[in-house]
């Protein structure tokens, strides 16, 4: 009985901590300065107009999309990831790498294009990315990606549109 007692109060505790994100969210945003502080700024009801409801999910309340869903994860062709909310370029794809764990990845982002948060959520301390001009959660970077950076630019394809440079140059 301990056993099953100790997976329900797990089971509570996790479903609070996925529950909160939202609130969380919104104190980051407190945190980083409100969303007026960004270049390009919505409302809930604009952003809703503008993206899918899981690229909502994903950039405006930071969650994350299920590993190895995304066709950004075969996505080889030269060219740009950017931000699926204000279109900013983020990555090339000369920066892209395939990390085996089932979301788009790079080891580095394009200059100014990117800015990090420390995300304390579910228990664990990382570093959040979001997009520099929209605010946008993005995903997170770890420290065990390749070199020259040795950075893991592990982003969410629901966060990102891809645009194929012309003539094969990028």
């Amino acid at each position: 009985m301990a056993c099953n007692r100790r997976t329900f109060f797990r089971l509570i505790g996790a479903a609070s901590l996925a529950g909160s994100t939202a609130a969380w969210r919104t104190a980051g945003a407190a945190e980083l300065g409100t969303a007026a502080a960004y270049e390009v700024a919505h409302s809930d009801a604009e952003w809703h107009k503008l993206l899918t409801d899981a690229q909502f999910r994903v950039l405006r309340e930071a969650g994350t999309e299920r590993p190895f869903s995304s066709p950004l994860n075969d996505e080889h062709r030269v060219g740009t990831f950017a931000c699926a909310g204000c279109a900013l370029p983020l990555f090339s794809s000369k920066t892209k790498f395939d990390s085996g764990t089932g979301w788009p990845s790079f080891w580095q982002p394009m200059d100014h294009a990117v800015i990090t948060h420390t995300d304390k959520s579910f228990g664990m301390t990382r570093d959040e990315v979001l997009c520099r001009r929209c605010g946008g959660h993005l995903g997170h970077v770890f420290d065990d990606g390749p070199k020259p950076t040795g950075l893991r630019y592990c982003m969410n394809g629901l966060a990102l549109t891809f645009t194929p440079a012309a003539h094969g140059t990028s």
